[in-house]
């Protein structure tokens, strides 16, 4: 097996695993860890994609100007918004999933959704 691209691969690994409890997991904070593991595994596979080995970063000096020499800044541009975005994000799922449990005393979405329903 080629291990060349073990970021690659840890990548995937971890957006699996957190897509799999994202979906299968109905813990409200198990599944907002699950949407962190999906987002890490989505920027590490982009800063894997955009690094190229014997590059360096994108800072001119010594007046050389070739991006041949150089490492390509967009895909840490969109790791740095993502992971922005991500911070938002999580911070309203929690907050929501806290309102939840103060009116339902539970964290467990079909509990949930059958109180709510007002299904006893």
């Amino acid at each position: 097996m080629d291990w060349h691209n073990y970021e690659e691969i840890a990548a995937m690994v971890l957006f699996g695993i957190g897509f799999a409890l994202l979906v299968l997991d109905r813990n409200l904070i198990k599944k907002n860890i699950a949407f962190a593991m999906t987002d890490s595994g989505m920027y590490l596979y982009l800063a894997a994609k955009g690094y190229i080995s014997g590059r360096a970063a994108p800072i001119i000096t010594d007046g050389v100007t070739e991006a041949e020499r150089y490492i390509n800044p967009v895909p840490a541009g969109l790791v740095l918004t993502g992971i922005v975005v991500s911070v938002a994000s999580s911070a309203v799922m929690l907050a929501i999933t806290v309102r939840l449990y103060r009116k339902y005393h539970t964290l467990n979405l079909d509990e949930i959704t059958r109180l709510a329903r007002g299904e006893e």
